[in-house]
């Protein structure tokens, strides 16, 4: 589970009611899980959905919220209660946490005030020895064309995330028209991406599971609509609920990008935390690239978490020098990967990830070694720098696995 707070409010006032909500769905931090007019049928909507947070608003009858609050003191002891009133008597506020409130908000509640609040439980409720709390992480793979090996990094960057135990993983195949994630993972899915969309709603995180294909390495696939007549079912509105619920239910998602580049492309490259744009060393390629790099870096919510990874390197025939590819697209690499083109037919056509068909093959390893420079926290990169210099440690330690080849690949 990851530091995303699971949240149900119980308001009888309707405008009241709705105002709060729509806070709540605008915090990426919050999953709105239920919602309820009636006091006394709250305490079963909270057995039932065992949300992380109860939002209770008093000002429908104080003694009755009272009443609620200690009674879910009792039931529910793991759920957190944050009571709401426009009344601030001291005596009022003085019951409320003796009934258990953990957090006391005037109404009508401040964005800051709310977000404040629930931002000292995410403190208090995840956060690791360290002090640091442990966050969804989602990294989108997105490619300057058809080919360049998206689907291959995506599955493998999944696998390899989702072989350690502490991880949660979730692989959503966003190629709508023509992905083939469940391919690589030799899977046949009884659900996709339109299944989840239209009853996003009624999920819950049991149902959630249940509806993607769990593959051997622990790996969760979300995969493609199987008709193209579905594809306009899937929006930016709906994918974001969609991916609000994956983020609360899972420690990271990896987001297959589609090469179109439409409005949910965009929304999920928005939404993620990472995102690696995928080139090989040819014309066509890096002019697609120029191209994507002076659109995306114009959004305010993406220019800043992009990374250039090129593959196939070393694939000699026609390949541009990578320092003549960095003066053309004007962004530094953030890391190679090595072309081994039988290698990862192999794992196509077997229908596994490189951990399980070729553990130490230069490519596995250099596909691990760039999940985890995508996962690693801040404070992490400033361990792995140079503690003299500065600088950070020197990437695709991959090469010196690699006999014959690390001449050709590393920059000038």
């Amino acid at each position: 589970m990851s530091n995303v707070l699971r949240v149900a409010i119980v308001d009888p006032n309707d405008q009241s009611r709705d105002n709060l909500k729509s806070m709540l769905l605008g915090m990426d931090i919050v999953w709105l899980d239920a919602e309820c007019s009636r006091y006394e049928f709250f305490a079963d909507v909270i057995d039932q959905s065992k949300p992380d947070v109860a939002m209770i608003n008093m000002d429908g009858g104080a003694e009755r919220a009272l009443s609620l609050m200690e009674r879910l003191r009792s039931s529910s002891p793991e759920c957190n209660l944050f009571a709401i009133s426009k009344n601030t008597d001291g005596q009022l506020i003085l019951k409320a946490i003796r009934s258990g409130a953990k957090e006391f908000l005037t109404a009508p509640v401040e964005l800051e005030e709310l977000y404040a609040a629930l931002e000292r439980l995410l403190q208090s409720k995840y956060s690791g020895s360290d002090g640091r709390v442990r966050g969804c992480k989602m990294i989108a793979i997105a490619g300057a064309t058809g080919g360049v090996g998206c689907t291959s990094v995506a599955v493998n960057v999944g696998c390899n995330l989702a072989k350690k135990p502490e991880n949660t993983v979730a692989l959503v195949d966003l190629d709508l028209a023509l992905g083939d994630a469940d391919v690589f993972l030799d899977s046949i899915p009884d659900y996709s991406l339109v299944d989840v969309t239209e009853n996003v709603s009624r999920l819950d995180f049991q149902l959630l599971r249940k509806s993607l294909t769990k593959h051997s390495s622990g790996l969760y696939l979300l995969p493609r609509p199987v008709q193209l007549q579905d594809l306009d079912l899937i929006t930016p509105e709906n994918l974001r609920k969609v991916f609000g619920l994956l983020r609360a239910s899972f420690s990271h998602v990896v987001v297959d990008v589609s090469k179109s580049y439409s409005q949910v492309d965009l929304t999920a490259l928005e939404m993620c935390n990472e995102i690696v744009l995928m080139v090989q060393l040819d014309l066509p390629c890096l002019r697609n690239m120029v191209r994507l790099l002076m659109s995306l870096q114009q959004m305010d919510n993406i220019r800043d978490k992009i990374k250039v990874v090129v593959n196939r390197v070393g694939l000699e025939s026609g390949q541009i020098s990578l320092k003549k590819a960095k003066e053309t697209i004007g962004r530094e690499i953030f890391f190679q990967i090595p072309n081994d083109y039988r290698t990862m037919v192999e794992m196509r056509n077997n229908g596994q990830p490189l951990i399980e068909q070729s553990p130490k093959a230069a490519i596995t390893l250099a596909v691990s070694q760039l999940t985890e420079m995508l996962t690693r926290s801040g404070d992490e990169e400033e361990d792995a720098s140079d503690k003299t210099t500065g600088e950070k440690a020197p990437a695709n330690n991959w090469l010196s696995f690699w006999p014959g080849k690390g001449k050709q690949v590393k920059s000038k």
